[in-house]
């Protein structure tokens, strides 16, 4: 049963800088969580294991304690080291986390989208998340940096000056208070202003 509050995830992995990485990103792609870090299946079995909304969990906790996920399979995560279909275990969901960042959180945002009904199924996001907070030019601008498109390709495509993308850039990242392309991706994608198959 979940608990009523801030849904909660556990991320269960040994790697503890695997396990500090993939906490930041999740804490940017569902803000309105909270993540729990467990470096043993043992630690999450003493902290109420049942009030977790998901678990992402090594491969290798997974396949010592399967009884257990297989159970709750919808809610488990598994994280891999390779893309092989051979190395995958067939009745989980899996997250290849040896891969670029920008791809990392292209497949956690295709998780969170897919597997809740492209995020209806998920909580409210605070209403502080919710308010536009950028300009259309800025959103314009936000759209095409996410795309994957340089400063001088943006200023073409909008006709303006790299001096004036440089400056909305900066606006974006400062109004919103991010210091990644990732960060402002997972912005972009959870509030709909670009498509996740375009980035």
């Amino acid at each position: 049963m979940i608990t009523t509050g801030r849904p909660k995830i556990a991320i269960i992995d040994s790697n503890t800088l695997a396990t500090m990485g993939l906490k930041q990103i999740l804490q940017n792609v569902v803000p309105i969580m909270t993540i729990d870090t467990f470096g043993s299946f043992s630690e999450l079995m003493s902290n109420n294991p049942e009030s977790y909304f998901h678990y992402f969990v090594s491969m290798e906790i997974v396949v010592r304690n399967r009884p257990f996920f297989l159970e709750r399979r919808q809610k488990t995560i598994v994280l891999t080291l390779s893309l092989s279909d051979t190395s995958q275990l067939s009745d989980f969901h899996s997250l290849y986390i040896n891969q670029p960042e920008h791809l990392l959180v292209k497949a956690i945002l295709s998780l969170q989208q897919h597997a809740h009904a492209h995020g209806k199924n998920m909580p409210k996001m605070p209403r502080v998340l919710e308010q536009k907070i950028l300009s259309d030019r800025e959103i314009e601008v936000m759209s095409f940096i996410v795309q994957g498109h340089t400063n001088k390709e943006i200023a073409d495509i909008l006709k303006i000056t790299q001096n004036t993308v440089i400056t909305h850039r900066k606006n974006i990242m400062d109004k919103l208070g991010m210091k990644s392309v990732s960060a402002l991706t997972i912005y972009a994608v959870m509030h709909g202003y670009v498509d996740i198959n375009k980035i």
